[in-house]
């Protein structure tokens, strides 16, 4: 019989106990609550020095025009200015500055928006098949007249 195989004359041994968890009370209860003030180990506190530019881009963002007013879901920022401009907006001018808007650029909080179509492949592609049909003309002409 293997060593480590189950030896139906003897009990079987119950698992070891887990070791306690570091604060943890003898009677099982944790040492303090898990609400109130955060260590200096919590992710937000640990990584408060990092990413400096992009918390003071933030900050400048938030003294732009119309920003402390709020606003809903779906407005978007003005190019030149950071103004906050409503979503369904009519007005070919921003508010705030005077910028001239485009009807197909939007700049939404983290991205810019270009619903433009794209040109058409059309006039590209038959630019192609021009071309191959006539190196196909000129291949035929060659054939015939090397065969004739």
């Amino acid at each position: 019989m293997p060593a480590d195989a189950p030896n139906p004359s003897q009990p079987e041994q119950a698992p070891p106990e887990p070791a306690p968890r570091e604060g943890a009370k003898a009677d099982g209860a944790s040492s303090g609550p898990s609400w109130g003030a955060m260590s200096d180990r919590h992710w937000s506190k640990a990584r408060k020095d990092s990413n400096r530019e992009a918390l003071d881009y933030y900050r400048e963002r938030s003294k732009a025009p119309g920003v402390a007013e709020g606003g809903a879901e779906r407005n978007f920022y003005c190019m030149r200015c950071d103004g906050v401009i409503p979503f369904d907006t009519k007005a070919e001018t921003c508010p705030h500055c005077g910028a001239a808007l485009d009807e197909h650029v939007k700049r939404y909080f983290n991205w810019v928006e270009i619903n433009e179509p794209p040109a058409s492949d059309f006039l590209p592609l038959l630019k192609v098949a021009a071309l191959g049909f006539g190196a196909l003309l000129v291949l035929v002409v060659l054939v015939w007249w090397w065969w004739s």
